[in-house]
């Protein structure tokens, strides 16, 4: 809640006049105590994994052939129910485990400097921050998820979110409700460390579940912008996680390829993308070998 009444008193505490997004904030939280606005983190991300990946779903259920030829594991196909099963499942998560850790976690929150008041921070402070907490969670989650693919933690838990071995994007945050608990640790500390507005804490959950959701799609789609992102994993990196399933030991991590290939997790990654390159490479040299002896030329004897 905003300690001003009105927006006069707002522009002289602020020492100039509101922008018209700190005019809009105004409005919104003057009122509003900042355990309610802490509490809209809940229904923001559900919307945005009700909304998010419907158009590809849609697509894929109703005009398959047009994404047919983006389609990483092209052999699978989701049925509708597979679709409304994740959904179901997924939204339930969301609501009985996170819903309540939200409803308690407030106190944390407070304590390590979120802050809802005026002014708004700078363009350029958000982005700032956004990149911090993105190499931190994708620093922090890449061991946790090492750690969720030793055989105690996978069997009794990471194994749910493996259930689709061609993942689509409803199944970003398909996983055992400890595992989703587990992993908001990583995506906190990095507010935690560098302290924002309570309008960057929003944005980075929605930025951070819509990467997510981008790669566990399944389909690599040539108009992707995020390929100039450098070190940035797509995809098809985290879609061959899933690809090789309980026994993958590569591409742990989220966002960024780097811990992987710090550490070593991606030799197996590397070597698929060389066999592939390698078997496309003879099939060239073989369809050329075939022209030069008049195969497939459409020429007769």
């Amino acid at each position: 809640m905003l300690p001003y009444a009105t927006a006069a008193e707002a522009e002289a505490a602020v020492g100039r006049g509101m922008t018209w997004a700190e005019a809009a904030w105004f409005r919104y939280s003057a009122a509003m105590p900042d355990y309610c606005l802490y509490c809209h983190n809940v229904p923001i991300l559900l919307v945005v994994y009700t909304l998010a990946p419907l158009p590809l779903a849609l697509l894929e259920l109703r005009r398959r052939h047009l994404l047919l030829p983006h389609k990483l594991q092209p052999g699978v196909r989701h049925p509708a129910s597979a679709f409304l099963r994740c959904y179901a499942a997924t939204a339930r998560v969301l609501l009985l485990a996170v819903g309540p850790v939200q409803l308690v976690s407030y106190p944390a929150v407070r304590a390590v400097g979120i802050r809802t008041g005026l002014p708004l921070p700078a363009a350029w402070e958000t982005v700032a921050q956004l990149a911090v907490y993105l190499l931190v969670e994708d620093y922090l989650g890449y061991w946790i998820h090492r750690l969720l693919h030793t055989r105690w933690a996978y069997h009794n838990i990471h194994r749910v979110h493996h259930e689709f071995t061609a993942p689509m994007g409803y199944a970003a945050p398909y996983a055992h409700w400890a595992e989703i608990l587990i992993l908001g640790f990583p995506a906190f500390a990095g507010p935690a460390i560098v302290p924002c507005h309570m309008t960057t804490l929003w944005l980075w959950f929605v930025l951070r579940h819509l990467e997510a959701i981008h790669i566990h799609s399944g389909f690599k789609l040539p108009f992707n912008p995020t390929k100039y992102i450098p070190f940035y994993g797509g995809v098809e990196y985290h879609d061959y996680h899933h690809f090789v399933g309980g026994h993958s030991q590569s591409n742990f991590s989220s966002v960024f390829t780097f811990c992987d290939y710090i550490y070593g997790t991606d030799r197996g990654y590397r070597y698929h993308k060389a066999s592939l390159a390698k078997l496309k490479e003879m099939a060239g040299n073989h369809v050329e070998k075939g022209d030069e002896n008049g195969f497939g030329s459409g020429k007769q004897d």
